[in-house]
């Protein structure tokens, strides 16, 4: 497919990315969700080790991006016999490397925890949902590279399919497992992360058969299965690392965030687990965005239209931000009202209590809507490494501004909710001076 730089091109990839590119977003907040009416140490709980399992996922994902990157180039240069290969690259290493994953989370994560977590009812039922949970790594690794398939070929719509599924069984099955409706036993966490687990399995499924019955798909004739070529495994690596060195260090610093906030206190936790829910909720329309643009960057430069790539960012931050404000603004200034579908109950002061940090989290996704886009832009163009550098810098600044404020300083969650404004500020600063200086031009992919 050739793409332009129409808005109509850019909503008709981005939008099922907008959900597909959100699949953990949706579990998590299905968890969540559920989680609340169970209790509010299971719901604390679900914050702290539910931002651990997005750090596992992201590492897979950080992985698939760069595969999208390499399969978006081969198709701008109509190369669709590479695409083949860098596919199934990025699957062999993606497969190896949930193993790997899995045995940590199966039997190192007891030890991890013990170090950052201060509470005994949070450690003990953290670790009773990742037992059922890091199972799930090895359908949402191979999920994801499936995803970057079809997201690199710019063919996005059966992905739309993929998360209905994907959110249908985890919220029936949450259900079910969480509270032991229709003869299931109440598992609690566990039901939590069983749930989970299973509906990345069913969805895995169903994309498979698709992917049989695919017919445009088979003109990239992946029914033959090449050899394992070690040279694509490091041209992957090599382009991908980074990315998934900026998730680590992104999401980590988040995973950081929650460690500190659990010192202060469960009901502290539970508050930001709350403002967490909400924003995985409002920042959709990012995540959907900025992988589109990638796609489309990567596209533009291998069929050498380098002088698309800044107008084709620009029109698609803003179709971001519009999307954005659009979903936050009645959240910040009516959240018991927006919320109580989700989360009404008697007591809503939970609710209440984090409506300061709610202000906060506007100028947040206000900025985050512009960044994420421009950064994945620039990933997009191969900068990979430079986005590592960016991403790095900005993390210990976010990390040295939470600890002294939270730490030593004790200043209300508000103030900790803030280090995000300065790491997206820099980031887009940067991010911006990179690309319009177009240092970028010259890389390969």
């Amino acid at each position: 497919m050739q793409l332009n730089t129409s808005y109509r091109q850019i909503l008709s990839i981005a939008l099922p990315i907008m959900l597909g590119s959100a699949a953990q977003n949706v579990i998590a907040l299905s968890d969540s969700v559920f989680l609340y009416y169970l209790g509010e140490t299971e719901f604390a709980a679900i914050g702290f080790v539910g931002v651990f399992y997005l750090v596992v996922a992201a590492i897979g994902y950080g992985f698939s991006k760069g595969g999208q990157i390499i399969i978006a180039r081969r198709m701008g240069s109509g190369q669709t016999d590479e695409v083949r290969r860098a596919f199934y690259a990025m699957l062999y290493f993606e497969v190896a490397l949930a193993i790997v994953l899995f045995l940590f989370m199966q039997y190192g994560c007891s030890y991890f925890f013990k170090l950052i977590v201060d509470s005994p009812s949070i450690f003990e039922k953290s670790l009773e949902y990742l037992h059922y949970r890091s199972w799930g790594v090895f359908a949402s690794y191979i999920g994801v590279t499936l995803i970057a398939l079809y997201t690199g070929i710019a063919r996005t719509g059966f992905i739309l399919v993929e998360v209905f599924v994907l959110a249908g069984v985890n919220i029936a099955l949450d259900y079910a497992l969480i509270f032991g409706h229709w003869g299931f036993p109440a598992m609690g966490m566990g039901g939590a992360g069983l749930a989970s687990t299973i509906a990345e399995v069913v969805a895995l499924l169903i994309f498979l058969v698709y992917m049989v019955l695919d017919k445009p798909a088979r003109m990239l004739k992946l029914y033959r299965l090449p050899r394992l070529e070690l040279q694509q495994i490091k041209a992957l690596f090599q382009l991908s690392l980074p990315i998934v060195a900026q998730a680590i260090v992104g999401l980590g610093s988040w995973f950081f965030f929650f460690g500190i906030v659990e010192n202060i206190g469960e009901r502290a936790l539970a508050i930001s687990n709350l403002v967490r829910m909400v924003y995985l909720i409002l920042s959709i329309p990012s995540w959907g965005f900025s992988s589109g643009i990638n796609t489309m960057v990567s596209n533009f430069i291998g069929a050498q239209k380098r002088q698309a790539v800044l107008p084709i960012i620009w029109k698609t931050a803003k179709l971001c931000w519009a999307g954005t404000m659009a979903l936050t603004l009645p959240v910040v200034l009516f959240p018991q009202t927006m919320l109580y579908p989700l989360l009404g109950k008697d007591d809503m002061t939970l609710i209440q209590e984090a409506q300061p940090v709610f202000w906060v989290l506007l100028g947040i996704l206000f900025l985050f809507s512009f960044a994420s886009v421009y950064f994945n832009g620039l990933s997009g163009t191969g900068a990979t490494f430079f986005g590592l550098k960016v991403q790095a810098t900005g993390v210990l600044i976010y990390v040295a501004y939470v600890y002294i404020v939270v730490d030593l300083l004790h200043g209300g969650l508000g103030w900790a909710w803030a280090a995000e404004l300065f790491y997206w500020g820099f980031n887009l600063v940067i991010t911006l001076w990179y690309l319009r200086a177009r240092r970028w031009h010259g890389l390969s992919v």
